[in-house]
Formats: structure tokens, sequence, C-alpha cells
């Protein structure tokens, strides 16, 4: 398996140190120069798996193009698949190459037991994301709150997995996996709360549906190059590579 990176960023270095077989990353053309390229049309015909660990807008321009040179493609930007026009473009590229678009979990776990209530049938599913004020800094929480001066929990966003993922491209990943292994982009219900006192960045999942009722919470700490980065969203990533090494794998 030869890999390439997509992005050298908090995500993509922690990736890149915990795998062997990197060779290649795809990366912005101020920051050519050996081992790197950028563009995915100049990728190296050996590379068999691609990792974007770049967010959103990298996937819509690059995305399409590896899918449709047959190389497997790992992305983290679940969010950007709210998106049907892309959506649509990513799948119609992987049917061309023969190639598979692999949904990283993510910052949140309970994904699996998500997808398998899904077939039984889901009634409702809701998503609570909580985050210290840095950890939204950068997002249009900026523009609903003083966040240099937050002394109490405040929600800032209520609405549609949807208009979650679309507003906030660098934050509501985990909104969007969330969608896509249940009830849809349209039908999970999203709360974002910025909270001085959060221990890290705190995900919750309640879900109810004819497999009966869970619920699911995580409180996850940032990368320390960027707190906007759940660390575990780079351990997916890594998980998924090894998962498709291993001889034997669960889910």
């Amino acid at each position: 398996m030869t890999i390439g990176i997509i992005g050298e960023g908090a995500i993509g270095s922690y990736v890149r140190a915990h795998l062997s077989g990197v060779s290649v990353a795809l990366v912005r053309p101020a920051r050519a120069g050996p081992g790197r390229v950028t563009s995915a049309e100049a990728l190296p015909g050996e590379v068999t798996l691609m990792l974007d660990c770049a967010g959103h807008a990298a996937l819509a321009e690059h995305g399409p193009t590896i899918l449709a040179r047959g190389i497997d493609l790992v992305t983290v930007s679940l969010g950007a698949l709210a998106d049907d026009a892309l959506h649509d473009r990513l799948r119609e590229a992987a049917r061309r190459g023969g190639a598979r678009l692999h949904l990283a979990s993510g910052a949140i776990g309970a994904l699996d037991c998500l997808a398998a209530a899904r077939v039984g049938g889901l009634e409702r599913v809701t998503y609570t994301g909580r985050k210290p004020p840095a950890g939204w800094r950068g997002s249009p929480a900026e523009d609903a709150l003083d966040l240099d001066r937050l002394d109490a929990p405040a929600t800032h966003f209520e609405g549609t997995a949807r208009a979650a993922a679309l507003a906030y491209p660098k934050n509501a990943n985990v909104a969007a996996a969330v969608a896509l292994a249940g009830a849809g982009f349209d039908a999970t219900q999203v709360r974002l709360i910025a909270d001085p006192e959060a221990p890290g960045n705190v995900h919750e999942i309640a879900a109810e549906g004819a497999f009966g009722r869970f619920d699911f919470r995580i409180e996850g700490r940032a990368l320390p190059d960027n707190p906007r980065s759940a660390a575990l969203a780079a351990m997916s990533v890594v998980a998924t590579v090894l998962r498709q090494r291993a001889p034997v794998a669960i889910g």
C-alpha cells in the first residue's frame, strides 16, 4: 500500500507521524518541494490510497480527480457531503474509477451502533457538540457570541445536520458523521454550544428507534497544534488505514 496525504496541518502531521508508507503530500502551490505535488493529476502512479486531512475545500478540489484515477480516498471532511452536488460528483468519480471513498469516523464513536439501528428504522437522532470558546474561533459562533467574555454555556446553533455542516465546515464534521451513519442530514437535529467549563470537545448522541434507545457521550481532547482539531479525528484516519492492512478487522 503506497499512501499519499492531502494537507500538512495538525491532523495531517499527526497521521504522517503515526503511519508508515506515506510517500507523497498533496499541498498548496506555495509549499511545493521534494515529496510534494500540487495537483491530483501529478500524483505518482504507484499511489493506491490517499488520506484527506485538509478540510472541505480540499476534498471538493481534489477528491473527484483522485477517485476517477482509481485511487481510494479516506476523508475526515464528512461535512462536505452535506453539499448534494459534491456528494454526487464524488460518488460518480468513484464509480467511474472503480475506487472507494472511505469516511473516517472522526471524533465520535457509536456510529456502528447507529448504522445498525438504521436498518430497523430510526425515530429520532440528536447530536449535541460542546467545546470551550477557543474551539469555536473562526466559525459563525464568533458572530453570535462574545467568545472572549463568555462565562456560562451558550448555544449558538440549533438546526439540522445539513445546516450545521454547511455553516461550520471546520467544526461540524461530527454532526455530519452522525447524519451519514443514521437518519440523514435533514432528519438529524444538532445543537452546538460554547462552554467555558467544557473539559474538552464533548460530543453527545441520542437515538431512538425499533432497536430501543441509546445515549452516547465522549469527552475528547484537541490536538496540541490546533484547538479546533480533535485528536480522535486524526486517530480515526490512522485506524482506517490499519484496518485496511489487517488480515482480520472489526467493522
